[in-house]
């Protein structure tokens, strides 16, 4: 992940991750990251811009920055992708994106009003301009909806919202905001998330011919295969890092900015036994070693893997006190997934549940085995 700037445009009540006065990377330090990761892994790479917002960077920047890292690095057969409110998509812009075939992930939060409430006002406008200017230009854009405690209570108007648009959905819940005096007035608590997931799951599955909701499409992959398939439910450590403005390498883009978990710089061309010997690599590995002692006798832990870090050590400081806070949900949709798999697949064979006979409001509930034909088929 490589992350521009932490300066943004928005000021998004929610807000955790950007800094006003951020610096904006230089090309030098772009040249550096090729030279340290030329040997530092033969794998595939992909590179993200996130932010802050990344486009702030400008056209120049890109211009530069894609040539050095694709013609340099054939090796690793690199892929891109962006994420960016679009405020400063302009033509110029979409044009070198559009060069290397970047996809887009925005933000949206539902119809305007909302969307404008809890992420400043005229950032629907703003961003639906960039939207049109990246559509003309070939570019391929989804968006991800935040769910605060607020919005949940808008879930149908939100998920008609992008049904009507044909926009897939993709979501996250709101964070505790670290840079905020009342961090936790617009996160959405573990309890809610979980039956937000699983009214999404009973919509979504209603509405298959109409609407893609993509962390549905996640969790069941994950059940089905036992593996996870995005990056709150894979072993993300020593496989991905985030580069910020200045050169310092972290974990995750999360962590860009907090200092405690700088794992080093590119210019110094750590190897991965450098980082991992970090400070912060080692708190990392501390996590991983509480998820596989805690979590052990759960039979979610093979494709959860405690959630995400970031969710579970960075509102302690660092201390590491529990996994991700978003257990209570993960586990709510994990489960809901495997019981009704189950019962369908049971059913199919003629056969009830062990015990009891599936209720009239369960056997009448839409299939996990329909979304998962439907999966398979794309």
């Amino acid at each position: 992940m490589i992350i521009p700037t932490l300066g943004c445009p928005s000021k998004c009540a929610y807000c955790w991750s950007s800094e006003v006065d951020s610096p904006i990377m230089s090309i030098d330090t772009v040249k550096e990251t090729v030279e340290w990761l030329k040997n530092f892994r033969n794998d595939p790479v992909t590179f993200t811009f996130h932010g802050g917002e990344p486009l702030l960077a400008g056209a120049e920047f890109y211009r530069k920055a894609l040539p050095l890292l694709t013609e340099n690095l054939q090796h690793l057969t690199p892929n891109f992708a962006l994420q960016t409110n679009l405020w400063r998509m302009t033509p110029e812009l979409a044009d070198v994106l559009a060069e290397y075939k970047i996809p887009i992930g925005s933000s949206l939060d539902g119809p305007r009003e909302l969307n404008d409430l809890q992420r400043s006002e005229g950032y629907y406008e703003r961003t639906m301009k960039g939207y049109e200017i990246a559509k003309e230009h070939g570019l391929q854009v989804q968006f991800i909806c935040t769910f605060t405690s607020y919005s949940v209570k808008f879930k149908e108007d939100i998920f008609n919202y992008f049904k009507d648009n044909g926009l897939t959905l993709k979501l996250h819940p709101a964070l505790p905001s670290l840079r905020s005096d009342d961090p936790d007035k617009w996160a959405l608590s573990p309890q809610e998330y979980g039956e937000l997931l699983v009214y999404l799951m009973d919509k979504y599955l209603e509405n298959m011919n109409q609407i893609e909701v993509r962390n549905i499409n996640d969790y069941c992959r994950c059940v089905l295969t036992g593996r996870g398939t995005v990056c709150t439910f894979v072993d993300c450590m020593e496989n991905t890092f985030a580069v910020g403005p200045d050169g310092n390498i972290y974990p995750c883009y999360r962590f860009v900015g907090m200092p405690e978990f700088v794992m080093g710089n590119v210019r110094d061309h750590p190897s991965q036994q450098d980082l991992a010997a970090s400070p912060a690599g080692q708190r990392m590995r501390r996590y991983k070693d509480y998820v596989d002692k805690e979590c052990k006798g759960c039979k979610h832990i093979r494709y959860c893997r405690g959630g995400c870090p970031y969710n579970a050590i960075a509102p302690t400081g660092g201390e590491i006190k529990g996994v991700d806070p978003h257990c209570l949900a993960y586990k709510r949709i994990f489960d809901e997934i495997g019981d009704r798999f189950n019962q369908e697949m049971m059913g199919s064979f003629g056969l009830g549940m062990t015990g009891s006979q599936p209720s009239a409001s369960s056997s009448s509930r839409p299939g996990i085995m329909s979304l998962m034909k439907r999966m398979i088929a794309k």
